[in-house]
């Protein structure tokens, strides 16, 4: 009896949940169209209640489709590139299970520039300071990446190291759906982001986030990386698994997991290796709510290795984002890395004077054992319509140890002057943390704006030094001189603090529907507080009584800035502008002690600057913007001091306590146009800067009888303005929907570079000289994608880097012409073959290197299983072996040419498994359009 009751009141439960589901499981639909009656397909569909918040796009016909709706009264809300937000209320009648909302008429946003369209597909769009692709029409295979998508849109590309530039710049920072993604690191985005669940990728002139939430930008951009994801794919995961094995136990095992729903995100990467592809860049820390800079891209990492040395890695990360409402929302990060390097590398380092040239031939061994850890947060929260509330607290811990072995030779006039041999044993740590925050409140509907945003940032780096040194000088007396008279061993402590503190205000009053007056104060402060200690031992570990060599120093000082601005500014269809000046005091303040004595240093400095940026639309496919810029810079702790440190005796850094701060004007023009319905796109950019009170070198070298080669590194403020220049270029045509795409680029970079040198030890003032270093290169580059099973990029690059000395006839050049072809084709439907060939002509480098080596990457894999979840592939690397780094830096009074291994010849056998699962609410499909509709608005 009692199991019989029981079943009946289960049946009755069950009754009654299915009776309360069917009455609550309802159905939403809706179109949408713009203002000539056309639909509109691809926007974003939101319908927001106090239970749930459900999110879909449009249909091709403009059409949407809520299922499963518990609500009875929501909000259905509709946004879509190139018009203006809508929404409307929507009570839902309890007893209806199906309810049809009224149809969005949506009117185009004058402010942006509208779709441009080729044969029905949207394909570019360009909006003041973003340029959007969409990805849709693109032909990738299976399993194609970001990175792959990346490289078939005309003014991006991707390096061999992965590298990602455009319109000439580097991209400095990754985002997903407007949110950093593991703190904006680009090619953790970029190498592990499926490409076919990407709608669109846009390219922004970042200004920082209170240019994009006031609108007023001022000071310099960075390039940055929107991705945006499918809405389709808004609810599902997916999963990445690879294990690889190869000749000399080359090894690769890598794992990731994406999972989404309506208002969250979890992605967690691992990786382990030992081919050179490092997961994170530690370098790279999230924006901030200050504009603080990220680091672009890094060396190392891409299919094949690149980096330099050769490296063993273990990371492992988790980015996570939840919306917990439309007003409200959370994201973050967490990364862990541990690398193992070995580098070796070659050096030629050739110094100008005024009575020859010096020549320093160098090579070292070195291994260096990093872990990092890096954690970010952000919050954002619209408080109100008219309150936003942003706040970001970050951490990170980086520590190292480390061993470098090297010998070095020097000559002067080709004359051998003195030998060395050194080791150094190293260690370090490096906590940092920080937190920063802004605040915006909307005084009204008309444009008046007080926006307030603050950072603290708080770093310590500790370096413990253990140097043994052997040097020979060149004297056939002294060969045989014994090991105790030229031992030395120094151990050095440096213990370095620092924290930067600042705020910026900004109030914005409008004077009519296109204009208005900002007001702006910014408050920044940094301080240091370091300690440097050096103690020097002989062979028997007794002290030597060496003045040079045994130190005591402490620094402790500060340098602060207050900004004044205000501007007035202009925006139309056509024109935007804004023009204004700013005062800038500054103040170099602080203490350094030695042993023997304290000095104090104290500067102030005034700066004037105006204010400028311009923009000019001639057209929605064509604009141009000019920008000007100007901030101070602080000496560093070296280029301050007002005592002699010395890394041992024949190596001296004197500082200069009445250095003045330097003062870079940055002025920035950037043109773009195009004809998207023929495929041909433009763009092109100029940057100058001027820095005044440049903070330059005066560098001796000079033979001392005992000591042979010594060197004393001393600085000044530079007399005379010092600058710079660059320009670039990028024009592409694409033929027939992408089949056939040209691509030429290039551009040309001017540095002037200003030092003072001498072979007198007791000059107090050098010889000037004056490098003129200019660099262009040049690029064409053919793609041949009639379908997504043949690609085939032929291309070539040149390199021209030419130097001239004003202090003699010591000019030099280096060029480097680099033919590429890359290439995949489908042999069978699941069987693909690639080639990426790579061939470098050098010419002009010093005795380091004649090589100019072939480069064969190639591999074939097979797709299997269902849906080609799996994939085989066997790749090659470096087939000739002829793998070589070489590189050139200018500076000052010499120039480097340097050479460093890296990963030779190997094979790798792999097996990659990818699953995805989504179960978006899928926008509804049908085959004709409704009586009397226009076709639809793409």
């Amino acid at each position: 009896m009692n199991r019989f009751l029981t079943a009946l009141l289960c049946l009755c439960i069950l009754s009654l949940s299915s009776t309360v589901q069917g009455q609550t499981a309802r159905t939403v639909e809706g179109m949408l169209f713009d203002t000539e009656s056309r639909p509109i397909s691809g926007a974003s569909v939101r319908l927001i209640s106090d239970k749930d918040t459900l999110t879909t796009s449009s249909s091709n016909i403009g059409s949407y489709t809520f299922d499963n709706v518990t609500a009875t009264k929501f909000i259905i809300r509709v946004s879509s590139l190139g018009f203006e937000a809508s929404e409307k209320e929507v009570d839902f009648p309890a007893s209806q299970k199906e309810i049809r909302v009224p149809s969005f008429s949506l009117k185009v946003n004058a402010a942006q520039i509208e779709e441009v369209v080729i044969e029905g597909v949207l394909t570019v769009q360009v909006k003041s300071d973003t340029v959007e692709y969409s990805t849709k029409d693109l032909k990738l295979r299976e399993g194609a990446v970001a990175e792959d998508a990346i490289k078939r849109l005309q003014g991006l590309d991707v390096d061999k190291d992965g590298n990602v530039t455009a319109q000439g710049e580097s991209v400095t920072r990754v985002r997903i759906n407007g949110k950093d993604f593991f703190g904006g690191d680009v090619k953790t985005a970029t190498k592990n982001l499926p490409a076919n669940i990407i709608e669109k990728i846009q390219v922004v002139d970042d200004y920082g986030d209170m240019a994009n939430v006031t609108g007023n930008k001022s000071g310099d951009s960075e390039k940055v990386l929107n991705i945006q994801i499918d809405p389709k794919y808004n609810k599902g995961y997916m999963t990445t698994l690879r294990v690889a094995y190869g000749n000399e136990d080359r090894y690769q095992t890598t794992a990731m997991w994406m999972g989404m729903s309506n208002a969250s995100q979890v992605s967690v990467l691992g990786n382990l290796n030992n081919i050179n592809a490092p997961l994170f860049d530690f370098n790279t820390m999230g924006g901030g709510a200050r504009n603080r800079q990220g680091g672009g891209g890094r060396s190392g990492g891409g299919m094949f290795g690149s980096q330099n040395g050769l490296t063993n890695v273990g990371s492992i990360g988790v980015n996570i984002r939840h919306d917990f409402s439309e007003k409200l929302k959370v994201y973050g990060n967490y990364s862990f890395g541990r690398d193992d390097n070995n580098t070796l590398s070659n050096r030629i380092n050739q110094y100008t004077l005024e009575d020859g040239t010096q020549l320093e031939n160098s090579n070292s061994d070195g291994n260096n054992i990093s872990a990092s850890h890096r954690v970010e947060a952000n919050l954002e929260w619209n408080i109100t319509d008219n309150d936003y509330i942003k706040l970001t607290p970050q951490f990170g811990f980086n520590d190292a140890n480390g061993e470098t072995i090297s010998s070095a030779t020097n000559f002067f006039d080709d004359v051998l002057n003195n030998s060395e041999n050194q080791q150094v044993f190293s260690t370090t740590d490096v906590p940092r943390y920080s937190i920063s925050g802004l605040y915006n409140r909307k005084l009204g509907d008309k444009g008046r704006n007080f926006f307030v945003n603050f950072n603290y940032d708080n770093s310590a780096t500790n370096n413990d030094y253990d140097r043994v040194l052997d040097r020979l000088i060149a004297d056939p007396a002294n060969v045989n001189t014994p090991l105790a008279e030229i031992y030395q061993q120094t151990l050095q402590e440096l213990r370095n603090k620092s924290w930067n503190a600042g705020t910026t205000f900004s109030y914005t009053e409008p004077l009519s529907d296109f204009s208005h007056i900002e007001v702006t104060y910014d408050f920044n402060k940094n301080a240091y507080d370091n300690k440097n200690n050096q103690d020097a031992f002989d062979e028997n570990g007794l002290p030597l009584a060496s003045e040079d060599l045994n130190f005591h120093y402490a620094q402790d000082y500060s340098f602060t800035t207050h900004r004044f601005g205000a501007n007035y500014a202009f925006e139309n269809d056509k024109v935007k502008y804004s023009l204004g000046a700013a005062v800038q005091p500054s103040l170099l303040d602080g203490l350094a002690s030695s042993d023997n004595a304290n000095t104090n240093i104290r500067r102030r400095n005034l700066n004037y600057m105006p204010i400028a940026r311009f923009e000019y639309k001639f057209s929605r496919q064509k604009n141009i913007s000019i920008n000007y810029s100007g901030r101070s810079t602080e000496p560093n702790i070296n280029q301050i001091l007002p005592y002699e440190v010395s890394i041992n005796e024949t190596n001296s850094t004197f500082g200069n306590p009445n250095l003045d701060p330097e003062f870079r004007h940055q002025l920035s023009l950037r043109f773009r146009s195009g004809d998207f319905q023929k495929g041909n796109t433009f763009f092109a950019n100029l940057n100058g800067s001027l820095v005044n009170d440049r903070i330059i070198s005066f560098s001796k070298r000079y033979n001392d009888p005992s000591l042979g080669l010594v060197q004393e590194s001393r600085f000044l403020n530079a007399e005379d303005p010092v600058y710079n220049a660059s320009g670039f270029y990028h024009f592409g045509k694409s033929i027939k929907e992408k089949t056939y795409n040209l691509m030429f680029m290039g551009g040309v970079n001017y540095n002037k570079n200003l030092s003072f040198t001498s072979s007198d030890p007791n000059a107090q003032v050098g010889e000037k000289n004056i490098i003129n270093n200019w660099v262009f290169f040049q690029g064409a580059m053919f793609r041949y994608t009639p379908s997504e099973n043949l690609e085939i990029n032929p291309g070539v690059r040149y390199n021209y880097n030419f130097s001239k000395n004003s202090l003699n006839s010591n000019n030099n050049n280096v060029s480097t012409w680099t033919p590429t072809l890359i290439a995949s084709i489908n042999i069978t439907k699941n069987t693909i073959f690639g080639l990426d060939l790579s061939k470098n002509f050098n010419q002009g480098f010093t005795s380091l290197t004649s090589a100019n080596p072939f480069i064969v990457n190639t591999y074939i894999e097979q797709r299997l299983l269902k849906g080609q979840r799996g994939t085989i592939r066997l790749q090659a690397f470096d087939l000739l072996n002829e793998q070589t780094n070489i590189s050139r830096t200018v500076q000052d009074n010499y120039f480097s040419d340097s050479q460093t291994n890296r990963l030779g010849r190997y094979f790798l056998l792999s097996f990659t498994f990818k699953l995805q699962k989504f179960s978006g609410i899928a926008p509804v499909e049908e085959s004709r359009f409704p009586g009397g509709m226009r076709p639809p608005r793409m």
